[in-house]
C-alpha cells in the first residue's frame, strides 16, 4: 500500500503518463485543459486554457491577470480543471486553491514565446469590449513597429496561476456506463487517501 505522500505523486505521476499518451494521439492540443472558476458571489464561469506545467507543485497555466478569471482567482483563489482526452476516453479532474507563480517563472515563460504570441499579450485587453477586430489589429501593428528592433518585456499584468491540487479525479471509460473512477484527495491534515468511486 502506498504511503500518504507517495499516494500524490502516484497521482501525479499516473496524469503525467496520461498526459504523454494523449500527446501521441492525433488531438491537436492535448495540454487543453477546462478551467473553472467562482467570483466572490458564486457566479461560475468556463473556459479552455493550455497547461504548462504538472508536477507535484501544481498545474500551471498563463493569463492575463486583467481578465475575467483573472479577476475571479483574485475574488475567489480556487478553480477546478478538467481534462478530457477522447481518444484515450479517459478524464481527469483537479481542485485546489490557487496562487500565482513567481516572476522569475513568469518571465522565463514569457521569453520562451513566440513573438507574435507575446505581442498579442500586449495588444489585448483581455475579456473586455473590443469595437471591430480592425481596432485589435491595429494595436498589433503599432506594437510590431514599437518593439521592431528590441524584445518585448512581460507585462506586469500577464502571468501565471498554479492550481495546488487537493484532490484529483480519474475516470476511464466502460461500456454501459459502467465506467471506473478512482480518487485521490486531500484532508485538511495533509494527508493523502486514495478511493474508487461509484460509476
Amino acid at each position: 500500500m502506498a504511503t500518504e505522500q507517495a499516494l500524490y505523486t502516484q497521482a501525479i505521476q499516473r496524469f503525467n503518463g496520461l498526459l504523454a499518451e494523449a500527446g501521441q494521439t492525433n488531438l491537436r492540443e492535448p495540454t487543453a485543459m477546462t478551467l473553472a472558476t467562482a467570483d466572490a458571489h458564486g457566479r461560475p464561469q468556463a473556459r479552455t486554457v493550455l497547461l504548462k506545467q504538472a508536477d507535484e507543485d501544481g498545474f500551471v497555466f498563463y493569463t492575463n491577470h486583467n481578465s475575467r478569471k483573472g479577476r475571479a482567482l483574485a475574488e475567489n483563489p480556487y478553480a477546478a480543471l478538467l481534462f478530457f482526452w477522447q481518444p484515450l476516453m479517459q478524464q481527469v479532474k483537479v481542485e485546489g486553491a490557487v496562487a500565482s507563480v513567481t516572476d522569475a517563472e513568469a518571465d522565463t515563460y514569457w521569453a520562451s514565446r513566440p513573438r507574435e504570441s507575446q505581442l498579442a499579450a500586449w495588444a489585448s485587453d483581455q475579456s473586455s469590449t473590443l469595437a471591430t477586430r480592425e481596432v485589435f489589429e491595429q494595436r498589433l501593428e503599432e506594437l510590431r513597429t514599437q518593439y521592431a528592433d528590441r524584445e518585448i518585456p512581460r507585462p506586469t499584468y500577464w502571468s501565471g496561476f498554479r492550481v495546488h491540487p487537493e484532490r484529483l479525479e480519474f475516470w476511464h471509460e466502460r461500456e454501459y456506463r459502467q465506467h471506473e473512477r478512482e480518487c485521490y484527495w486531500r484532508e485538511s491534515d495533509g494527508v493523502w487517501h486514495w478511493s474508487l468511486l461509484n460509476p
